[in-house]
């Protein structure tokens, strides 16, 4: 509704509310007793996530963040672009399919939470790697018409921010608690920065095999795997966190 020069900045200044839950957090959210107790051992350094006995699930964790995170950032960064260039879209007719892709979104991130601790982590990673796949075929590659594309668009999102939902919680499960923040931290931020790298390639290979090709090609890499390392990575549903 806004110009596009005023719309994206906007969203960014809104983007910023949240962050004051921070204070609200610090102020009545009491700190968990493990914690307390960790503060009397001796502090750990950040490099003892790559010692022996941590070295592969640390690094197997990373790559899984890189699948999730690259493939997120290879559907959503482009899609606008990609209803515009390739389907002639409106600004506005994009809004409206990108609102269903949103609610997907919404419903995928609220289902995961409870499918991974109903299923278990590793199935539901599973899950939502194998609904993306095939939501980002159908939708990138198939002959579909206008109403088809609006419809598609659901499980698109839902499976893309869904695989999210159980991420937090089984890095956590992963790394003993002396090194929980250090090894969930890398993890995640690896898969991040790995992972903003694929717009821009997808941007550069788009110019000779054309732009869904190119972000279905990464997107099916990127969840392809997921489905690999997952299956390389312990099953955590249930398990006590302690400092092991």
């Amino acid at each position: 509704m806004l110009p596009p020069h005023l719309a994206w900045r906007t969203l960014f200044w809104i983007g910023i509310l949240p962050a004051f839950l921070v204070l609200y957090v610090r102020r009545y959210v009491p700190e968990p007793a493990g914690f307390k107790e960790q503060k009397k051992a001796p502090p750990q350094p950040f490099w003892a996530i790559f010692a022996p006995n941590l070295f592969k699930t640390t690094m197997l964790s990373a790559l899984l963040c890189l699948g999730i995170q690259g493939g997120y950032y290879a559907i959503t960064t482009w899609l606008p672009t990609y209803l515009e260039k390739e389907h002639g879209l409106s600004v506005i007719h994009t809004g409206e399919y990108l609102m269903v892709v949103i609610m997907g979104s919404f419903l995928g991130y609220v289902c995961g939470a409870f499918l991974a601790d109903l299923w278990g982590r590793k199935p539901t990673f599973s899950f939502f790697a194998v609904l993306s796949l095939c939501s980002v075929i159908a939708y990138l590659l198939l002959p579909l018409t206008g109403t088809e594309m609006l419809i598609a668009g659901f499980p698109l999102g839902f499976s893309a921010s869904g695989i999210y939902s159980g991420l937090g919680a089984y890095l956590s499960e992963l790394f003993p608690q002396a090194l929980r923040a250090n090894g969930q931290g890398f993890a995640y931020n690896f898969g991040r920065a790995m992972g903003a790298l694929f717009p821009g390639i997808i941007g550069f290979l788009s110019q000779s095999m054309g732009l869904g090709r190119a972000i279905c090609l990464f997107a099916t890499c990127a969840y392809g795997a997921v489905l690999l390392i997952v299956f390389c990575l312990p099953e955590t549903k249930g398990k006590i966190l302690k400092n092991f």
